[in-house]
């Protein structure tokens, strides 16, 4: 197979549309079949219902641990934004490469598969690891199968990099996250006999204001880690509805909360805390009215936040391949404390393009941040094909 750079990947790679949603087995399959060109096997991990799969592949000895390089092969969606080009066709404009995904992060990627050529040309001593996952965007849901599969490797990756865009700064931390729904049951009744029913709405609004009440105090008391932009642990709802007439009483009502913890904090204390309010202090006085009403909280996603010490060696290691002496936080959330806590392997973010373009309409990655990750590959090939040994 001939050689490819990384723009040329990336337009390739931009044109799948892998938005949560749908699938991305076509992807899964183009990145099976480039890598099988250059005689690569890969292994497809794939979903429940065989719609998506996780991608992993080994490029060099097979029995002592590698180096993993890691990314999401899924985007969020362009419905309802305001894009200027077709979204899934790149477009370059003033050194900048425009589509979903080209920065969040499918430019990383790109990167990655250009550079497998070197990778077999190299004879690595120690082994570079492949591995792509799906539905990242929508809470780390798919990277979890996989995560079972290499529980049951006989040789694991000595450490993981995962390519989320960090302008190419070394991220040791970034917070853990829940994301859950409340179901509000209320008693329908006309609204001109309030007494007669039980408003899911109000209660719902009870329950949000607590909420917002709790992340105030965060803010305002801490505790605090001012590694983070955000230096606490926030709360905050993020989708609602209920309701169907004015002159109706609402019988129901949901909304979508979410909490992201400073890695120090207990998530898990911060988010009992909400069930609680709910459970000892909102539900009674609901039950009082109607014994049919009541809350439930269901638990859509979460994930682990990463903390990973700024003296490990897998963080000294990324430097110098980043050529790169900042380290620090991250806002966003990543896989890396999936690997870190289930696998225990040590993880650091470090990627190409800013998070500040992911997730808006004309997203873009700048071509000199793909050339800088090209130059961390390249000097990670060279360091893992020495023989220290030797």
């Amino acid at each position: 197979m001939s050689r490819a750079d990384s723009i040329s990947l990336l337009q390739q790679l931009v044109a799948f549309d892998t938005t949560s949603h749908l699938s991305n087995l076509a992807l899964i399959d183009f990145i099976v079949d480039y890598l099988k060109g250059f005689g690569v096997e890969s292994q497809r991990v794939f979903s429940e219902n065989k719609s998506k799969a996780n991608l992993y592949a080994t490029i060099g000895p097979k029995d002592i641990p590698g180096v993993m390089l890691s990314g999401h092969t899924d985007v969020v969606p362009v419905k309802g934004q305001s894009w200027d080009t077709n979204p899934f066709t790149v477009v370059e404009k003033d050194g900048a490469l425009f589509g979903r995904g080209t920065a969040d992060m499918k430019g990383f990627i790109a990167v990655v598969l250009s550079r497998v050529p070197q990778m077999v040309e190299a004879d690595l001593k120690t082994p570079i690891h492949l591995a792509f996952s799906y539905d990242e965007e929508i809470g780390c849901v798919g990277v979890r199968r996989l995560l079972h599969m290499m529980e049951g490797l006989p040789v694991k990756p000595a450490m993981c990099i995962i390519g989320e865009p960090t302008e190419m700064s070394v991220g040791v931390a970034h917070k853990g996250k829940i994301a859950a729904r409340v179901k509000v049951r209320g008693v329908e009744s006309h609204s001109s006999l309030p007494q007669n029913g039980v408003n899911a709405i109000e209660y719902a609004a009870e329950l949000i204001a607590y909420i917002r009440r709790y992340a105030r105090q965060l803010a305002q008391k801490g505790p605090f880690d001012s590694s983070f932009e955000t230096p606490y642990s926030t709360l905050q709802t993020g989708v609602i509805q209920g309701g169907s007439a004015v002159n109706i009483v609402p019988n129901s009502c949901e909304f979508d909360f979410e909490i992201r913890n400073i890695p120090l904090q207990n998530i898990e204390e911060l988010f009992h805390k909400v069930e609680a309010f709910a459970r000892d202090e909102l539900q009674p006085t609901m039950r009082s009215e109607h014994k049919q009403s009541g809350i439930t909280i269901e638990r859509l996603s979460s994930y682990p936040g990463l903390l990973t010490p700024a003296n490990a060696e897998i963080v000294r290691f990324v430097k110098k391949l980043a050529n790169q002496d900042k380290v620090g936080t991250i806002a966003f959330g990543t896989e890396g404390g999936l690997f870190s806590e289930t696998l225990g392997i040590p993880t650091v973010v470090c990627g190409p393009g800013s998070i500040v373009q992911a997730h808006k309409p004309n997203e873009y990655i700048r071509v000199p941040q793909l050339r800088r990750a090209e130059q961390m590959i390249d000097r990670l090939i060279s360091s893992l094909s020495i023989d220290e040994n030797a």
